[in-house]
Protein backbone atom coordinates (compact mmCIF):
# COMPACT_ATOMS: atom_id res chain seq x y z
CA UNK A 1 0.00 0.00 0.00
CA UNK A 2 1.23 3.68 -0.38
CA UNK A 3 -0.30 5.61 2.11
CA UNK A 4 -2.56 3.04 3.89
CA UNK A 5 -5.50 4.09 1.11
CA UNK A 6 -4.42 2.35 -2.23
CA UNK A 7 -2.15 0.09 -3.60
CA UNK A 8 1.23 1.58 -5.03
CA UNK A 9 0.61 0.42 -8.60
CA UNK A 10 -3.08 2.26 -8.19
CA UNK A 11 -1.20 5.43 -7.18
CA UNK A 12 1.37 5.25 -9.87
CA UNK A 13 -1.08 3.94 -13.00
CA UNK A 14 -4.29 4.26 -12.28
CA UNK A 15 -4.93 7.60 -11.10
CA UNK A 16 -2.87 8.83 -13.83
CA UNK A 17 -4.68 6.91 -16.73
CA UNK A 18 -8.06 8.12 -15.50
CA UNK A 19 -6.39 11.85 -15.29
CA UNK A 20 -4.88 11.48 -18.82
CA UNK A 21 -8.61 9.90 -20.51
CA UNK A 22 -10.56 12.61 -19.01
CA UNK A 23 -8.04 15.31 -20.46
CA UNK A 24 -8.14 13.33 -23.94
CA UNK A 25 -12.67 14.00 -23.28
CA UNK A 26 -12.46 17.44 -22.61
CA UNK A 27 -9.78 18.03 -25.66
CA UNK A 28 -12.09 16.27 -27.62
CA UNK A 29 -15.25 18.25 -27.17
CA UNK A 30 -13.20 21.76 -27.82
CA UNK A 31 -12.00 20.34 -30.94
CA UNK A 32 -15.35 19.17 -31.70
CA UNK A 33 -17.03 22.98 -30.69
CA UNK A 34 -14.69 24.42 -33.23
CA UNK A 35 -15.77 22.11 -35.61
CA UNK A 36 -13.53 19.54 -36.32
CA UNK A 37 -13.61 16.00 -35.91
CA UNK A 38 -11.83 14.76 -32.78
CA UNK A 39 -11.44 10.88 -34.26
CA UNK A 40 -9.85 12.41 -37.45
CA UNK A 41 -7.55 14.82 -35.33
CA UNK A 42 -6.84 11.72 -33.42
CA UNK A 43 -5.73 9.77 -36.21
CA UNK A 44 -3.60 12.45 -37.52
CA UNK A 45 -1.97 13.18 -34.74
CA UNK A 46 -1.33 9.36 -34.14
CA UNK A 47 -0.17 9.04 -37.60
CA UNK A 48 2.48 12.61 -38.16
CA UNK A 49 3.94 11.93 -34.04
CA UNK A 50 4.61 7.54 -34.19
CA UNK A 51 3.02 6.74 -36.99
CA UNK A 52 7.17 6.86 -39.34
CA UNK A 53 10.51 6.85 -38.49
CA UNK A 54 10.12 11.22 -39.10
CA UNK A 55 7.56 11.29 -36.60
CA UNK A 56 9.31 9.34 -33.62
CA UNK A 57 12.44 10.96 -34.36
CA UNK A 58 10.98 14.45 -33.83
CA UNK A 59 8.80 12.74 -31.19
CA UNK A 60 11.79 11.49 -29.29
CA UNK A 61 13.93 14.66 -30.02
CA UNK A 62 11.16 16.64 -28.11
CA UNK A 63 11.12 13.84 -25.17
CA UNK A 64 14.51 14.29 -24.36
CA UNK A 65 14.17 17.67 -23.62
CA UNK A 66 11.47 16.86 -21.68
CA UNK A 67 13.06 13.92 -20.26
CA UNK A 68 15.99 16.41 -18.63
CA UNK A 69 13.48 19.37 -17.08
CA UNK A 70 11.37 16.68 -16.06
CA UNK A 71 14.19 15.05 -13.95
CA UNK A 72 15.19 18.26 -12.93
CA UNK A 73 12.03 19.20 -11.13
CA UNK A 74 11.22 15.84 -9.74
CA UNK A 75 14.56 15.89 -7.73
CA UNK A 76 13.33 19.25 -6.19
CA UNK A 77 10.18 17.47 -5.57
CA UNK A 78 11.60 14.75 -3.42
CA UNK A 79 13.10 17.71 -1.49
CA UNK A 80 9.96 19.40 -1.30
CA UNK A 81 10.98 22.42 -3.60
CA UNK A 82 9.25 23.72 -6.51
CA UNK A 83 12.41 24.22 -9.15
CA UNK A 84 10.48 27.00 -11.60
CA UNK A 85 13.89 27.68 -13.10
CA UNK A 86 14.59 24.87 -15.33
CA UNK A 87 13.78 27.57 -17.98
CA UNK A 88 16.71 29.65 -17.01
CA UNK A 89 18.50 27.35 -16.14
CA UNK A 90 18.47 24.91 -19.67
CA UNK A 91 19.59 29.00 -21.38
CA UNK A 92 22.85 28.98 -19.02
CA UNK A 93 23.22 25.16 -19.82
CA UNK A 94 23.22 26.20 -23.58
CA UNK A 95 25.59 28.85 -22.53
CA UNK A 96 28.22 26.56 -21.57
CA UNK A 97 27.78 24.15 -24.15
CA UNK A 98 28.00 26.71 -26.87
CA UNK A 99 31.58 28.10 -25.02
CA UNK A 100 32.95 23.97 -24.83
CA UNK A 101 32.14 23.50 -28.51
CA UNK A 102 33.58 26.89 -29.47
CA UNK A 103 36.80 27.48 -27.87
CA UNK A 104 37.82 23.80 -27.11
CA UNK A 105 39.86 21.87 -29.59
CA UNK A 106 37.66 18.61 -29.26
CA UNK A 107 39.23 15.14 -31.26
CA UNK A 108 36.16 13.73 -31.79
CA UNK A 109 32.38 13.78 -30.95
CA UNK A 110 32.64 11.56 -27.90
CA UNK A 111 35.16 13.33 -26.32
CA UNK A 112 32.74 16.90 -27.47
CA UNK A 113 30.17 14.92 -25.69
CA UNK A 114 31.46 14.49 -22.32
CA UNK A 115 33.03 17.64 -22.29
CA UNK A 116 29.87 19.85 -23.18
CA UNK A 117 27.54 17.74 -20.99
CA UNK A 118 29.86 18.54 -17.91
CA UNK A 119 30.02 21.85 -19.17
CA UNK A 120 26.30 21.71 -19.49
CA UNK A 121 25.37 20.51 -16.03
CA UNK A 122 28.33 23.07 -14.31
CA UNK A 123 26.45 25.84 -15.66
CA UNK A 124 22.82 25.21 -15.14
CA UNK A 125 23.77 24.05 -11.45
CA UNK A 126 25.99 27.12 -11.12
CA UNK A 127 22.37 28.97 -11.93
CA UNK A 128 20.70 27.36 -9.68
CA UNK A 129 22.73 27.90 -6.88
CA UNK A 130 21.83 31.36 -6.09
CA UNK A 131 18.05 30.91 -5.13
CA UNK A 132 19.61 27.59 -3.42
CA UNK A 133 21.67 29.63 -1.24
CA UNK A 134 19.02 32.41 -0.70
CA UNK A 135 16.35 29.83 0.53
CA UNK A 136 19.01 27.80 2.56
CA UNK A 137 20.25 30.89 4.27
CA UNK A 138 18.03 33.90 3.63
CA UNK A 139 14.62 31.93 3.33
CA UNK A 140 13.60 33.11 0.32
CA UNK A 141 11.20 31.17 -1.32
CA UNK A 142 12.62 29.35 -3.90
CA UNK A 143 9.97 29.87 -6.70
CA UNK A 144 9.55 33.72 -6.83
CA UNK A 145 13.42 33.27 -7.05
CA UNK A 146 13.85 30.72 -9.30
CA UNK A 147 10.91 32.30 -11.93
CA UNK A 148 12.93 35.68 -11.44
CA UNK A 149 16.33 33.94 -12.37
CA UNK A 150 14.22 32.96 -15.60
CA UNK A 151 14.14 36.30 -16.86
CA UNK A 152 18.18 37.09 -15.81
CA UNK A 153 18.97 34.41 -18.11
CA UNK A 154 16.91 36.10 -20.76
CA UNK A 155 18.33 38.83 -20.53
CA UNK A 156 22.21 37.63 -19.91
CA UNK A 157 21.52 35.30 -22.93
CA UNK A 158 20.24 38.10 -24.69
CA UNK A 159 23.04 40.23 -23.87
CA UNK A 160 25.88 37.88 -24.87
CA UNK A 161 24.01 37.13 -28.48
CA UNK A 162 23.95 40.25 -29.63
CA UNK A 163 27.15 41.11 -28.44
CA UNK A 164 30.30 38.96 -27.67
CA UNK A 165 29.02 35.68 -28.96
CA UNK A 166 27.86 36.96 -32.37
CA UNK A 167 28.99 36.14 -35.53
CA UNK A 168 30.95 39.20 -36.93
CA UNK A 169 29.08 41.14 -39.74
CA UNK A 170 25.85 38.84 -39.15
CA UNK A 171 22.11 40.51 -38.32
CA UNK A 172 21.16 36.93 -36.78
CA UNK A 173 21.69 36.79 -32.37
CA UNK A 174 23.38 33.61 -32.57
CA UNK A 175 27.23 31.94 -32.17
CA UNK A 176 28.73 30.33 -35.08
CA UNK A 177 28.45 26.98 -36.66
CA UNK A 178 30.14 24.30 -34.10
CA UNK A 179 33.06 22.62 -35.47
CA UNK A 180 32.32 19.40 -37.05
CA UNK A 181 34.12 17.45 -34.59
CA UNK A 182 31.32 18.61 -31.87
CA UNK A 183 28.20 17.73 -34.11
CA UNK A 184 26.27 14.65 -32.26
CA UNK A 185 25.45 12.11 -34.58
CA UNK A 186 21.64 11.86 -35.55
CA UNK A 187 19.28 9.18 -35.31
CA UNK A 188 19.86 9.34 -39.22
CA UNK A 189 23.33 8.92 -39.01
CA UNK A 190 23.00 5.80 -36.73
CA UNK A 191 19.82 3.69 -37.78
CA UNK A 192 20.36 3.86 -41.52
CA UNK A 193 21.50 1.52 -43.60
CA UNK A 194 22.60 1.50 -46.99
CA UNK A 195 19.65 3.06 -49.03
CA UNK A 196 17.43 2.84 -46.16
CA UNK A 197 17.57 5.63 -44.46
CA UNK A 198 15.65 5.88 -40.99
CA UNK A 199 14.38 8.98 -39.31
CA UNK A 200 15.42 11.03 -42.12
CA UNK A 201 15.79 14.63 -41.56
CA UNK A 202 14.23 14.13 -38.04
CA UNK A 203 16.81 15.96 -35.35
CA UNK A 204 16.36 13.20 -32.58
CA UNK A 205 20.10 12.14 -31.60
CA UNK A 206 22.32 10.80 -29.54
CA UNK A 207 21.49 12.65 -26.75
CA UNK A 208 18.25 10.46 -25.94
CA UNK A 209 20.84 7.78 -24.94
CA UNK A 210 22.24 10.33 -22.42
CA UNK A 211 18.78 11.30 -21.19
CA UNK A 212 17.93 8.12 -20.38
CA UNK A 213 21.14 7.17 -18.86
CA UNK A 214 20.49 10.11 -16.65
CA UNK A 215 17.10 8.42 -15.74
CA UNK A 216 19.21 5.62 -14.40
CA UNK A 217 21.67 7.49 -12.60
CA UNK A 218 18.41 9.32 -11.01
CA UNK A 219 16.68 6.22 -9.78
CA UNK A 220 19.68 4.64 -8.07
CA UNK A 221 20.90 8.31 -6.75
CA UNK A 222 17.06 8.62 -4.83
CA UNK A 223 16.13 4.98 -4.00
CA UNK A 224 19.60 3.15 -3.42
CA UNK A 225 21.96 5.89 -1.68
CA UNK A 226 22.20 7.39 1.23
CA UNK A 227 21.92 10.81 -0.13
CA UNK A 228 18.66 9.95 -1.86
CA UNK A 229 17.26 8.52 1.53
CA UNK A 230 18.24 11.94 3.27
CA UNK A 231 16.92 14.20 0.81
CA UNK A 232 13.11 11.77 0.42
CA UNK A 233 13.52 12.19 4.54
CA UNK A 234 13.77 15.93 4.23
CA UNK A 235 11.02 16.22 1.82
CA UNK A 236 8.94 14.05 4.02
CA UNK A 237 9.34 15.84 7.26
CA UNK A 238 12.29 18.87 7.65
CA UNK A 239 11.33 18.75 11.28
CA UNK A 240 11.77 14.80 11.39
CA UNK A 241 14.56 15.24 9.25
CA UNK A 242 16.82 17.83 11.57
CA UNK A 243 16.00 16.03 14.31
CA UNK A 244 17.82 12.99 12.72
CA UNK A 245 20.96 14.85 11.89
CA UNK A 246 20.23 15.94 8.31
CA UNK A 247 21.15 19.29 7.49
CA UNK A 248 18.15 21.60 5.81
CA UNK A 249 21.06 23.71 4.49
CA UNK A 250 23.08 20.88 2.65
CA UNK A 251 20.31 18.90 1.56
CA UNK A 252 18.46 22.60 -0.36
CA UNK A 253 22.10 23.25 -1.86
CA UNK A 254 22.77 19.57 -3.37
CA UNK A 255 19.05 19.07 -4.33
CA UNK A 256 19.24 22.41 -6.64
CA UNK A 257 22.50 21.77 -7.89
CA UNK A 258 21.60 18.44 -8.61
CA UNK A 259 18.08 19.88 -10.32
CA UNK A 260 20.23 22.68 -12.12
CA UNK A 261 22.74 20.60 -13.62
CA UNK A 262 20.12 18.25 -15.22
CA UNK A 263 18.61 20.99 -16.46
CA UNK A 264 21.06 22.69 -18.17
CA UNK A 265 22.27 19.32 -19.74
CA UNK A 266 19.08 19.72 -21.95
CA UNK A 267 21.27 21.64 -24.46
CA UNK A 268 23.32 18.85 -25.38
CA UNK A 269 20.73 18.20 -27.30
CA UNK A 270 19.13 21.19 -28.82
CA UNK A 271 22.18 23.25 -28.80
CA UNK A 272 24.97 20.68 -29.68
CA UNK A 273 22.85 18.29 -30.96
CA UNK A 274 19.91 20.10 -33.20
CA UNK A 275 20.97 23.60 -33.93
CA UNK A 276 24.78 23.19 -33.54
CA UNK A 277 24.99 26.51 -31.91
CA UNK A 278 23.71 28.83 -29.86
CA UNK A 279 20.46 30.71 -30.49
CA UNK A 280 17.75 32.94 -29.54
CA UNK A 281 14.78 30.73 -27.20
CA UNK A 282 16.43 27.61 -28.45
CA UNK A 283 14.76 25.96 -24.64
CA UNK A 284 11.17 26.73 -26.40
CA UNK A 285 8.87 26.48 -23.06
CA UNK A 286 10.78 22.80 -22.44
CA UNK A 287 11.78 24.04 -18.63
CA UNK A 288 7.85 24.94 -17.90
CA UNK A 289 7.22 21.85 -19.56
CA UNK A 290 9.22 20.06 -17.51
CA UNK A 291 6.65 20.99 -14.13
CA UNK A 292 3.90 18.83 -16.19
CA UNK A 293 6.28 15.70 -17.15
CA UNK A 294 7.23 15.58 -13.29
CA UNK A 295 3.57 15.45 -11.76
CA UNK A 296 2.36 13.66 -14.37
CA UNK A 297 5.04 10.96 -13.72
CA UNK A 298 4.76 11.54 -10.16
CA UNK A 299 8.37 12.10 -9.99
CA UNK A 300 9.79 9.09 -10.46
CA UNK A 301 12.22 8.52 -13.31
CA UNK A 302 10.17 5.88 -14.49
CA UNK A 303 7.21 8.26 -14.88
CA UNK A 304 9.37 11.01 -16.23
CA UNK A 305 10.09 9.12 -18.98
CA UNK A 306 7.04 7.87 -20.12
CA UNK A 307 5.52 11.27 -19.28
CA UNK A 308 8.09 13.00 -21.61
CA UNK A 309 7.22 10.51 -24.61
CA UNK A 310 3.46 11.70 -24.11
CA UNK A 311 4.44 15.07 -24.16
CA UNK A 312 6.85 14.46 -26.99
CA UNK A 313 3.79 12.71 -28.99
CA UNK A 314 1.49 16.17 -27.95
CA UNK A 315 3.99 18.76 -29.51
CA UNK A 316 4.61 16.51 -33.10
CA UNK A 317 1.18 16.12 -32.98
CA UNK A 318 0.11 19.31 -32.74
CA UNK A 319 2.42 20.61 -35.45
CA UNK A 320 0.81 18.04 -37.24
CA UNK A 321 -2.62 19.58 -36.86
CA UNK A 322 -1.37 22.54 -37.46
CA UNK A 323 -0.27 22.00 -40.91
CA UNK A 324 -2.70 19.98 -42.44
CA UNK A 325 -6.16 21.25 -40.50
CA UNK A 326 -7.45 24.27 -39.90
CA UNK A 327 -6.96 23.60 -35.88
CA UNK A 328 -4.44 26.09 -34.88
CA UNK A 329 -1.36 24.77 -32.91
CA UNK A 330 -2.33 26.87 -30.15
CA UNK A 331 -4.91 23.71 -29.57
CA UNK A 332 -1.90 21.47 -28.41
CA UNK A 333 -1.53 24.15 -25.64
CA UNK A 334 -4.81 23.79 -24.43
CA UNK A 335 -4.42 19.58 -24.36
CA UNK A 336 -1.47 20.59 -22.76
CA UNK A 337 -2.98 22.94 -20.59
CA UNK A 338 -5.66 20.20 -19.43
CA UNK A 339 -3.11 17.16 -19.24
CA UNK A 340 -1.26 19.31 -16.72
CA UNK A 341 -5.20 20.62 -14.87
CA UNK A 342 -6.36 16.91 -14.44
CA UNK A 343 -2.85 15.45 -13.09
CA UNK A 344 -1.50 18.62 -11.04
CA UNK A 345 -4.54 20.94 -9.93
CA UNK A 346 -7.32 18.33 -10.08
CA UNK A 347 -5.34 15.50 -8.98
CA UNK A 348 -7.74 15.00 -5.55
CA UNK A 349 -10.78 15.30 -7.76
CA UNK A 350 -9.22 11.92 -9.43
CA UNK A 351 -8.02 10.57 -6.79
CA UNK A 352 -10.18 10.60 -3.82
CA UNK A 353 -12.97 8.47 -5.24
CA UNK A 354 -10.35 5.61 -6.25
CA UNK A 355 -9.28 5.70 -2.47
CA UNK A 356 -13.10 5.50 -1.22
CA UNK A 357 -13.38 2.61 -4.03
CA UNK A 358 -9.43 0.83 -2.48
CA UNK A 359 -10.86 1.43 1.01
CA UNK A 360 -13.95 -0.09 0.32
CA UNK A 361 -12.91 -3.32 -1.26
CA UNK A 362 -10.36 -3.57 1.19
CA UNK A 363 -12.94 -3.70 4.02
CA UNK A 364 -13.53 -7.33 5.98
CA UNK A 365 -17.13 -7.61 7.85
CA UNK A 366 -16.45 -8.32 11.11
CA UNK A 367 -17.06 -11.64 12.75
CA UNK A 368 -19.87 -12.41 14.93
CA UNK A 369 -19.01 -12.89 18.35
CA UNK A 370 -19.96 -16.63 19.12
CA UNK A 371 -21.40 -17.35 22.24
Amino acid sequence: MSDGKMPKWADVTLIPLISLLLAAFFSALVIWAIGESPWDALKLMVDGAIGSTYGWGYTLYYATNFIFTGLAVSIAFHARMFNIGGEGQAMIGGLGVALACLYIPWPHWTIALLGASVAAALFGAAWAAIPAFLQAKRGSHIVITTIMFNFIAAAVLNFLLIGALKVRGSMEPATAKFPEATHLPSFQDMFSFGENALFRGAPANVAFFVAIAACIALWALIWRTRLGYEIRAFGHSETAAKYAGISPTKIIMISMLISGGLAGMMAINNVQGEAERLVLNAVEGAGFIGIAVALMGRSHPFGVFLAAILFGFLYQGGAELALWTSIPREMIVVIQALVILFTGALDDMVRAPIERLFLAMGRKPKREEVV
